[in-house]
């Protein structure tokens, strides 16, 4: 897998505010990067999941 492809990819949904979509193939991309033994891969990703979950706590989240 060519992790920058994907993660532009993964990035053009949440400029879409397709946030369900990416973070569908931000779970796939790393349980890619599991059955690889790529422990990197799998951080990155996870990363990427935290991220886009700031930006729908950003987005939607109410301010306490």
């Amino acid at each position: 897998m060519d992790r920058s492809s994907e993660i532009k990819n993964i990035m053009s949904h949440v400029d879409k505010g397709n946030y369900h979509a990416a973070i569908n193939l931000s779970i796939s991309a790393m349980n890619e990067c599991r059955r690889n033994n790529d422990q990197s891969g799998i951080n990155q990703f996870l990363d990427l999941i935290k991220e886009i979950v700031q930006i729908m706590t950003n987005e939607f989240g109410s301010q306490h």
